[in-house]
């Protein structure tokens, strides 16, 4: 039988409930995503990722961690990383002189990102995270405040290039990463956690700009997350939901090889779809079909929820159901490509990585 874990769930604590380990242990469920509620200090966070490995070695553990307004974990020696424009920024700066403490031009804004990348992934791998979703690669066009200062700048060769060295960076760390939004985020002004962004460019103007990142570093990324975003000159679905961006323009036309999550589908732009509202498992199932290899299913533990905590067991039993009529099959090329993201080495323990030299280098870069 094949089998595909394709559930990206959250929890609502700091520690495991038994219904949170009933959840982890279902064979539907691929992984967890944190959010700053799941933070109390190192030693929780080291322990709470250690009792999710222990329900299923092969869970991915997962958080949004970008540095700058998106970073989930702050305090007890977690390093404050600056805003990606920071690092494009630096780029724009006339070159530094050779010996200069200063950081400035292109190729020192690259070591930087390298520097944040290795920081980055290296401090949440030290607790037991696998994977960060960044690097943003959405273009800065100046009006969208929910990318603003989350990209890397306006110029996607900038971005790419700063982006590809930040990924070097996680790699160095053993740790896994995501670029999002795709094909992008930034044209538009419209937050798709509360509403439907509509960019109505041509794909040409599309694939020329916003999602020429994607193009660069198709053999280089590992994962990537559409937006929740309708392109309606090209389809009239949201990208997350739109077979023709995923298989067409990202694998057929990119050469993308690697994962796909959806974003958060209890997000308002995922919805809606076709003018008609979706339940989560509509919405799941709707996402897997585009090509999604894993979904995220984000704050639907949490009693004060829109579900009062039941989406999840709906959309488990519900796709349970939908694989048994035929209506979803699982993919073993999506498992391959999420077992593919899990770290393939043991992480360097805290206390060692506060002393390490590769660590205390990068520090000095950001």
């Amino acid at each position: 039988m094949t089998i595909h874990a394709p559930l990206i769930i959250d929890i609502a604590g700091t520690t495991l409930t038994p219904i949170d380990r009933q959840r982890l242990a279902h064979p539907l469920v691929g992984g967890l995503i944190l959010f700053g509620r799941n933070w109390q200090d190192r030693a929780q966070l080291t322990a709470l990722c250690g009792a999710i490995k222990k329900v299923r070695a092969d869970l991915l553990i997962a958080v949004d961690h970008e540095g700058g307004r998106v970073q989930r974990f702050k305090t007890d020696g977690f390093t404050h990383l600056p805003p990606m424009r920071a690092l494009g920024e630096m780029w724009l700066q006339p070159a530094a002189s050779v010996g200069s403490r200063k950081h400035a031009g292109p190729l020192d804004a690259t070591n930087a990102a390298t520097a944040c990348g290795y920081v980055l992934g290296a401090e949440l791998r030290a607790c037991g995270v696998d994977l960060s979703f960044a690097p943003v690669l959405d273009l800065d066009y100046g009006e969208s405040s929910v990318i603003g200062d989350r990209s890397l700048g306006r110029d996607p060769r900038v971005v790419a290039l700063l982006a590809k060295s930040l990924m070097q960076g996680l790699a160095q760390s053993g740790m896994a990463h995501c670029g999002k939004h795709f094909p992008g985020h930034g044209f538009v002004q419209a937050d798709s956690h509360v509403a439907m962004p509509v960019d109505k460019r041509s794909l040409k103007a599309i694939l020329a700009d916003d999602a020429a990142p994607y193009r660069w570093l198709s053999n280089t990324l590992a994962s990537v997350m559409p937006a929740h975003v309708i392109y309606p000159k090209v389809d009239s679905r949201p990208a997350g939901f739109s077979d023709t961006w995923l298989n067409g323009v990202l694998r057929g036309q990119l050469g993308f090889t690697g994962a796909v999550f959806s974003d958060d589908l209890s997000m308002a732009a995922a919805r809606v779809l076709d003018g008609k509202p979706l339940s989560y498992l509509q919405a799941t199932q709707a996402a897997l079909l585009a090509g999604c290899d894993m979904v995220l299913l984000c704050n639907q533990s949490l009693a004060t929820s829109e579900s009062g905590g039941r989406a999840i067991d709906e959309v488990l039993a519900g796709l349970t159901e939908a694989q048994v009529r035929g209506q979803w099959q699982p993919q073993e090329a999506s498992e391959v490509r999420r077992l593919a993201l899990l770290p393939a080495a043991p992480a360097v323990p805290w206390d060692a990585l506060m002393v390490q030299p590769q660590y205390m280098q990068a520090l000095d870069w950001i």
